[in-house]
């Protein structure tokens, strides 16, 4: 099965987000960073949610000193997060902006990584917490604001792991296979009667700190940084991606 990403020759315009509203998770460090300031550079305010108030606070502060629109700030641990912490999320939004016309669920956690004989029921349940009950609880109630949009886009973070299974991945790969399974899911209900678009992404061997754990062995800088993966992330994201809907890509 092969995977697309962004076209080759992709070149998004400086204006392709302008005037959209996009929610990034995991916004404080790594992949997630990188893409809130991506967005925020092509035009969009973004929504930076994550469970370290400092380091958002960091990509926001990048934000306005490049000039891009004032972003907003949502701190919340997704191990925690409860469906009374998505209502009420989802109502803060509602009042502040008429729609949003994106959603990158970017934050994931790593969790162990050992056989399933060995492995902790505590550390599993993290790690579907945060990469899949947290998922289901932010989309089902920022799905109205999505469908008032007059385009919006979902991005569920993918993995290799997620597409074909491997020992020791444990409840990381199984929360990646959900993932992808929930993706379909939902891109099949929206299809014919929703302006959502709904696909996965999956960024592939990254510099970022959850690599780094998982490879301790691997060279960092072997691996491309998240700044420089982000063309299918805009693609996908904005306006250039319309009537996709349903598919699984690779950022590269």
């Amino acid at each position: 099965m092969s995977f697309p990403s962004a076209p080759a020759d992709y070149r998004p315009s400086p204006t392709l987000l302008q005037g959209k509203t996009i929610l990034v998770t995991g916004a404080g460090d790594g992949i997630g960073r990188s893409a809130a300031l991506a967005y925020a550079a092509h035009g969009a305010t973004v929504v930076l949610l994550g469970r370290t108030e400092s380091k958002l606070e960091a990509v926001y502060d990048e934000i306005e000193a490049a000039g891009g629109p004032r972003p907003g700030l949502v701190v919340l641990d997704l191990a925690t997060a409860s469906e009374d912490n998505a209502i009420h999320l989802a109502s803060g939004l509602a009042q502040e902006f008429p729609h949003l016309d994106g959603l990158l669920h970017n934050a994931s956690i790593l969790g162990e990584r050992r056989p399933v004989e060995s492995a902790g029921y505590a550390a599993w349940q993290e790690v579907m917490q945060v990469n899949v009950n947290a998922q289901f609880l932010l989309t089902r109630y920022l799905l109205p604001l999505l469908q008032a949009a007059p385009a919006a886009s979902i991005i569920f973070t993918s993995s290799g792991v997620g597409r074909n299974g491997r020992a020791y991945w444990g409840a990381y790969a199984v929360s990646k296979f959900a993932t992808e399974g929930f993706m379909q899911v939902l891109a099949d209900e929206l299809e014919n009667t929703s302006r959502v678009r709904v696909n996965s992404l999956n960024p592939g061997p990254t510099n970022t700190a959850m690599r780094r754990t998982a490879y301790p062995g691997e060279r960092p800088t072997d691996n491309p940084a998240p700044e420089d993966i982000m063309a299918t992330y805009l693609f996908l994201m904005g306006d250039d991606s319309a009537g996709i809907t349903g598919r699984a890509f690779n950022a590269r």
